[in-house]
């Protein structure tokens, strides 16, 4: 279509959700998990069924396609389309009824998985399926690819979880589809019992077989179920507007048993033999997809094997007797939640992980979820493996070794005509190794655009006839996510990445792990969604996406963002380039907090992209008043102690009037309280208490950064750390020129003026460098600015070596006093504490000092994952103060109510401490202040 203000215009008129076709809609619903990408003419978010048959009448009557999709974690581009996209997740999100007594729930398409276990938890239920992608993945994407996850050797797939679907076919009449031919439409039964024969011989008999439609589920020996035959058919026959679910009796406790074998093929070859003994998982993965140390059994492979029983006591029994009967080299049984949640995130976190190679190539989907018979898994993997040498691909396998399901991101090239050639190939190839083995196409994820072109090499003829009969009876006008599963695209059409730049964008950051690239940095982002979960991850210590669950729009998800600047570089939909306005919205609500960077399976670092964007967007024009404000706020400040006005300013900023104006005039939020500065900076105080010597501890020297916050703001945060480094024996120095010409750039990063930072981080290694050559180390007090200085400074100046020189150089307080006094004993606090990790130490820093310094001072309890929402100079630029108040909602401030009177509130950063302050009229406090407290106590 052309034009499509008729569309748009009847659409609007015709539903009452919402309607958009404009650029950000469009951008954002363009790719999903896969390789694939379409553009669509608009999206409409219905609020309910009456919505859902007025959109396809619209959209019947002009000839346009609907595509169904949910949480967008379709991994084989059926949640793509270039019609119009159907977002359930908006408004048809709902746990509409739970029956505990009959074990049934009734949902909508668009709730997400993890509410209704949670909903069905307090009474002892649970829904059977469980992909790895629960927080986000929605019931109606489930039902459309019959998603199955962990626990089907269990409870199955999703087919065998459903009752009733209730369904609106493309020409607009409802159905209620269910047992004993419920709910055919008209023709389904004839077509069925003239192909009886062929229905049970035609379609292998697999726990995992999810290619082509569920036919055989209309023979009526399997009850006529109409609405399993659904399952699976990936929005091509019908829209899902309701579900009737069958909910599972959840064991009381479980326990997991980690079995260590030799190699994959042992595991593989094993996996078979654990079924008997009723587990609830059979999860195995090998070696090379685990990057970093873990509390796994000693081995090249690991199956995981979960049990279930009335106590934990059975529970582990059962555990123990299958690592008895299996033959292994080492294993393990976990019996403690927490210690079964930290193994299983290896697992739920492969589908990110496995995107890259240990040397940091790119590897994709497209051949995801293939399922052999089980007890032939062992050979079939041997035989993949020695395809993808013979490709000179490699892919990290894992999955469902239970249920034969391998899971595996493959190294392919996709950018060049040679390497999507060698994409076909080896598509080709693996189907025939498949189907040789007995397998199914799909085992888990649907056929989609990746794998059904190759449906009839595993269909006979007559089957793949069959199947466009069916959709023919369904969707006779070809409605419905055209190009799937039926008459489908070819596999190599329609890939994301051929629309990306072919020669590198000018970039002003290195991006070392991308190759220098901006292209490959905003293609990590696959799309598994993980920062769409509503809810903190387990434990709470996650900090990804705090934007998104503040607002629930995508635009403000990790993924949105990535995916509009992957739109952005395309140049088809977003067309001004760095100009762009729409990418410039959508991350005005990005904290730039870094969590995406630790929290995000393939370690997005959507921080840096702003900077990035910002530093174009803004190149040449004059910038928000809130960039000059607070960019500049190390000037600002500066000037200031230079002239000594601090109790001046702080004077007129106590006048309402005169506050207002500033704020105004600043670009700061109406809301906010401008902070007060402190009368004597750090360095004043240093010079003035120890005439610019060195602290005459016993121990190595370490110099102290004096980072904007503590050098004007809160000065005694480094007084503190004097006095706590001093007691443990450590010598303490200032850089030469005191606080007045070392900075970590990290408020003009925040804002995009990297050419400012890049000015300022090389006068800061001018003066640094003669301490460098000493090799002293440097202690930085504020969590953001060390994270700026480990990360930004040698990002942003890759070609000084001094720059990876001063980030190797960075400890934080707690790594000071561990690695450099270990024998120092802190003061007995012996009181709790509660507050929150400063998210950029989560993300790039680490607390595992901290947690050790803390329980070594009797501090106990955890503190809060999330971000307190000020982030800097977010909190306090006009028009952020809601999200910032939301954010600190979420966790920080409930956790701070909660606190007993004698509660010690930790906030190593400044923005933590302030928000603190002015939202809870608390004073956090730096871990070094609450030690140089306990120090005074045990003097007296």
């Amino acid at each position: 279509m052309t034009d499509l203000r008729p569309l748009e215009a009847e659409l609007r008129g015709a539903v009452r959700g919402e309607v958009g076709f404009d650029t950000t809609s469009r951008a954002l619903a363009t790719m999903d998990a896969s390789n694939y990408r379409r553009v669509p003419l608009g999206v409409v978010a219905p609020r309910d069924a009456d919505d859902v048959a007025a959109a396809l009448a619209v959209c019947r009557a002009h000839g346009v396609p609907v595509v169904a999709r949910g949480g967008g974690t379709s991994i084989a581009g059926q949640a793509t389309g270039t019609g119009v996209v159907l977002d359930f997740t908006r408004h048809m999100n709902q746990l509409l009824s739970l029956n505990h007594e009959e074990h049934t729930a009734v949902v909508q398409p668009g709730l997400v998985l993890d509410r209704l276990q949670e909903a069905a938890a307090p009474h002892g239920l649970r829904f059977g399926p469980d992909p790895s992608t629960h927080g986000r993945c929605t019931l109606g994407g489930m039902i459309g690819n019959n998603s199955c996850g962990a626990h089907s050797v269990a409870w199955g797939t999703t087919a065998d979880s459903v009752r009733e679907l209730t369904v609106i076919r493309a020409r607009g009449d409802r159905l209620r589809l269910g047992r004993d031919w419920a709910g055919a439409p008209e023709g389904l039964r004839q077509l069925a019992e003239g192909e009886l024969a062929r229905l049970r011989t035609g379609f292998p008999d697999l726990p995992r077989r999810i290619s082509g439609y569920a036919l055989d589920a209309l023979l009526p020996e399997k009850g006529a179920d109409v609405a399993r035959s659904f399952c699976g058919s990936e929005g091509t026959l019908g829209i899902v507007t309701e579900a009737v679910v069958r909910l599972v009796e959840a064991p009381r406790a479980r326990a997991l048993a980690v079995l260590a074998y030799a190699d994959e093929s042992a595991a593989a070859e094993a996996a078979a033999g654990l079924l008997p003994y009723g587990p609830l998982t059979v999860e195995g993965m090998a070696a090379d997809l685990v990057r970093t140390a873990t509390d796994l059994p000693r081995g090249g492979a690991w199956l995981f094997v979960e049990t279930g029983g009335a106590d934990p006591a059975e529970a582990r029994a059962r555990a123990e007797a299958i690592v008895r009967a299996a033959d292994v080299v080492d294993a393990l049984v976990m019996s403690d939640p927490a210690g079964q949640r930290a193994l299983w995130r290896i697992r739920e976190d492969a589908s990110g992980t496995a995107t890259r190679m240990p040397d940091g190539t790119e590897a994709w989907p497209g051949w995801e979820d293939c399922a052999v018979p089980p007890p032939r898994l062992g050979a079939y993997l041997r035989d993949f493996r020695s395809l993808l040498r013979a490709h000179g691909l490699r892919g990290t396998p894992y999955g469902h070794f239970g249920d034969g399901c391998i899971h595996v991101r493959i190294d392919f090239d996709l950018l060049t005509p040679g390497g999507v050639a060698r994409f076909r190939h080896f598509s080709e190839e693996l189907a025939d190794l498949v189907v040789a083995h007995g397998g199914s196409l799909s085992g888990e994820h649907g056929d989609g655009q990746a794998r059904a072109e190759l449906l009839p090499k595993m269909y006979a003829p007559e089957v793949i006839a069959l199947f466009e009969r069916t959709k023919a009876l369904w969707d006779p006008d070809d409605l419905l996510n055209p190009g799937m599963l039926v008459r489908p695209a070819r596999l190599d059409e329609n890939l994301r990445f051929a629309v990306l730049p072919r020669k590198p964008v000018d970039v002003a950051f290195g991006y070392p792990a991308d190759g220098g690239n901006f292209s490959a940095a905003v293609s990590r982002c696959v799309g598994v969604a993980k920062c769409r979960t509503p809810a903190l991850g387990s434990g709470g210590s996650d900090v990804m996406c705090p934007s998104f669950r503040a607002t629930g729009e995508e635009a403000h998800s990790t993924r949105g963002r990535a995916r509009l600047l992957h739109e952005m570089l395309a140049g088809e939909v977003i067309t001004d380039d760095w100009r762009s306005e729409e990418v410039r919205d959508a991350l005005d609500l990005c904290l730039s907090c870094k969590g995406c960077r630790s929290d995000c399976p393939v370690e997005v670092d959507m921080a840096t992209y702003k900077a990035e964007f910002l530093h174009h967007h803004w190149s040449g024009r004059l910038r928000p008043a809130a960039h000059y404000a607070m960019g500049w706020l190390p000037v600002w400040l500066g000037a200031v102690a230079r002239t000594r006005t601090a109790r001046l300013i702080n004077s007129l900023a106590g006048v309402g009037v005169l506050a207002a104006l500033a704020k105004r005039l600043g670009g700061i939020a109406p809301e906010r309280e401008i902070p007060g500065m402190a009368g004597e900076t750090f360095s004043r105080w240093w010079r003035r208490r120890k005439a610019g010597r060195e602290t005459g501890g016993s121990g190595p020297t370490v110099m102290l950064w004096p980072d904007t916050f503590t050098e004007h703001l809160t000065p005694s945060v480094g007084r503190a750390a004097v006095r706590v480094l001093g007691a443990a024996g450590l010598g303490v120095s200032l850089p030469p020129t005191g606080g007045a010409r070392v900075c970590c750039g990290l408020t003009y990063v925040s804002t995009g003026q990297l050419d400012r930072a890049r000015k300022v981080l090389r006068r800061t290694l001018d003066v640094m460098e003669p301490i460098l050559d000493t090799g002293t180390p440097v202690t930085v007090l504020e969590p953001s600015c060390a994270a700026a200085l480990r990360t930004d400074l040698p990002e942003l100046l890759p070609d000084d070596p001094r720059a990876r020189r001063l980030a190797d150089a960075v400890h934080t307080f707690a790594e000071t006093l561990e690695h450099h006094a270990p024998d120092w004993t802190p003061p007995r606090v012996d009181r709790p504490a509660t507050g929150q990790t400063h998210c950029h130490q989560h993300a790039v820093l680490g607390d595992a000092a901290d947690r050790r310094l803390r329980q070594a001072a009797l501090l106990s309890g955890e503190l809060s994952g999330g971000c307190c929402g000020l982030a800097g100079n977010f909190g306090f630029e006009k028009g952020h103060f809601e999200v910032s108040v939301a954010c600190a909602e979420e966790q920080l401030l409930p956790a701070v109510r909660e606190a007993t009177p004698d509660t010690v509130i930790l906030a190593d950063g400044f923005s933590c401490r302030t928000q603190l302050q002015q939202l809870a009229g608390v004073r956090g406090r730096h871990l070094a202040e609450v030690l140089a407290e306990g120090l005074e106590g045990d003097e007296a």
